[in-house]
């Protein structure tokens, strides 16, 4: 039987880098662009974000919550120039884009699956590392239609949408008139168009999109939930809707991380996507939960998904020895602003924390790093001390030398 979607939103976030010592001139063509303006965070407006994040980490990530209505004016007031060089001194900078008043797309004009972007953003840290964050929404709520849309989108802007697979996708918004102008457009936003993006394979993000998605469905006997439990992990795994998965329900945790806390919903995590699936029999799943999980659960996801991105770069950095004392210092600073730092007193988003840190595996990640960095430090030590014993066995050597010298002299003067 067919599920019918109440309420869905997908968010397709594509982590990128900019290039050592371009941050600045990035965020000044950001800043250029008439459709791009900075988001301010303001404890009335957003004071279920503040409240949420522990004080280290909203500082981190929110700096601007710290501004004043007076401050704020003094930004918007200065030039570009000078708000880049302002903001490159924040430790992370949110921007809006402004849409047209309906952004509307169409995938496959034959299936006719039809999408509105309602909200674009941009997530950069001055570490260089930037997230992509367009939301969409689906006009026919069809799950199939969401499976079929996760799948598709996904790859937009990567290699495998050249594929035949792809060749019949049309993409058609206000925005965005075809499917071509959509991956231009991101080309140019991230800085790839400027050279300003930094086009290396970090991790598995470097094409596809991460997908962050949300579907309420009509599905009254969630008691019952073998019956929809292979949709459930197609839709987490982003899976197309005609996908045959055979599905074993002892193998679920070798699939995705779950968390089943709540009696009517569903939370899925993968390297590659996080999935809320609900059900509207619990009002809760959209209203309070939805917000939630399109709020302070979101840029959970993003403080992960950013420390992941941080340790890997690292990783490629060790293997360049010319990097390495650069690397130590990003290693150290790493360790000291974030690392370990407490996240939320929030039951629900201590949970979601505990797995996305399992799930990115950042405790491995960094135990390697700093094995890494031990097995380095010491090999330099060694080689320090080499050198210095080497220097003391020539200084020894010279000593000795010209004590024969002078030895000698003395017997000839005699």
């Amino acid at each position: 039987m067919e599920l019918k979607v109440k309420y869905q939103y997908t968010y397709f976030i594509k982590p990128f880098l900019i290039k050592d010592g371009k941050y600045k001139e990035y965020l000044l063509n950001l800043l250029k662009n008439e459709k791009i303006s900075i988001k301010y965070f303001e404890k009335e407006r957003d004071l279920d974000l503040y409240s949420y994040f522990l004080p280290e980490i909203r500082e981190y990530v929110f700096p601007t919550f710290e501004y004043n209505r007076r401050k704020i004016d003094e930004i918007e007031k200065s030039n570009n120039t000078l708000k880049a060089n302002i903001l490159s001194e924040l430790s992370c900078t949110t921007f809006e884009y402004k849409l047209n008043p309906k952004a509307q797309g169409k995938i496959n004009e034959e299936e006719g699956i039809f999408f509105n972007i309602n909200n674009i953003e941009l997530i950069c840290f001055n570490t260089g590392i930037c997230f992509l964050l367009i939301k969409t929404d689906l006009e026919n709520k069809d799950f199939s239609n969401l499976l079929d849309f996760n799948y598709k989108f996904k790859d937009i802007n990567s290699e495998f949408s050249k594929l035949k697979e792809y060749s019949n996708i049309k993409i058609q918004t206000d925005a965005f008139s075809n499917m071509k102008d959509l991956p231009e457009f991101i080309n140019d936003i991230i800085g790839v168009n400027s050279k300003c993006s930094e086009l290396k394979d970090i991790d598995m993000y470097n094409r596809r999109f991460f997908v962050y998605t949300y579907a309420c469905v009509e599905q009254d006997n969630w008691e019952n939930f073998n019956d929809i439990e292979s949709d459930f992990i197609k839709y987490t795994n982003i899976l197309p809707n005609n996908n045959t998965l055979a599905f074993n329900p002892e193998k679920l945790d070798k699939l995705v991380e779950t968390v089943e806390q709540f009696k009517n919903a569903r939370f899925g995590f993968t390297k590659q996507s996080a999935t809320f699936l609900a059900s509207s029999i619990d009002i809760n799943n959209y209203t309070k939960l939805l917000f939630k999980y399109d709020n302070e659960l979101l840029y959970t996801l993003i403080f992960g998904l950013y420390q992941r991105i941080y340790l890997k770069k690292l990783e490629m950095d060790l293997k360049s020895k010319k990097n390495i004392k650069s690397a130590q210092s990003k290693f150290t600073k790493f360790t000291k602003e974030i690392w370990k730092k407490e996240l939320t007193n929030s039951v629900t988003g201590s949970a979601f924390w505990s797995k996305w840190k399992k799930v990115f595996e950042l405790e491995e990640i960094y135990n390697s790093i700093k094995n890494k960095y031990d097995v380095i430090y010491k090999e330099s030590s060694i080689e320090k001390e080499n050198k210095v014993n080497k220097i003391v066995l020539i200084a020894l050597i010279i000593s000795l030398l010209l004590n024969i010298i002078n030895l000698f002299m003395l017997m000839r003067i005699r």
